[in-house]
């Protein structure tokens, strides 16, 4: 399994790799600092789940999924928001946008476990 995280934060990715080991899932990181970063690694990797902030430089997190799901080839690929956007409306965007879920940070490895049961390819694996 491949696993995008986008993430201004290196500690925010780094936080996010861990919670990922804690569960006990054998995985293989890649990283991006923004939205454009991750485009490219989405293009030049097989991408099994992505782990988006909202508020990046260059390319946000929303702009991204908004370039990602008019694609269709990404239109069944796990987006999961993890975001300290909290407010109800920046929820609704994001899954109206294609989000395939929303975390709001800080982010703990329950939340991301329960996040993770409700998508079909991860059913078992935690």
């Amino acid at each position: 399994m491949t696993i995008l995280i986008v993430d201004d934060s290196r500690i925010m990715r780094n936080t996010v790799k861990g919670m990922f080991i804690g569960l006990g899932l054998s995985f293989t990181a890649v990283e991006a600092s923004n939205g454009e970063e991750a485009i490219t690694l989405l293009e030049a990797f097989p991408i099994d789940l992505v782990l988006l902030d909202w508020n990046m430089p260059r390319l946000s997190g929303i702009e991204f999924l908004k370039i990602v799901r008019a694609k269709e080839k990404y239109k069944q690929l796990p987006i999961i928001m993890v975001t300290s956007e909290s407010a109800k409306f920046s929820v609704i965007e994001a899954l109206k946008h294609g989000a395939t879920d929303y975390i709001i940070k800080p982010v703990n490895i329950g939340t991301v476990k329960e996040k993770l049961s409700k998508i079909p390819r991860f059913n078992g694996l935690i």
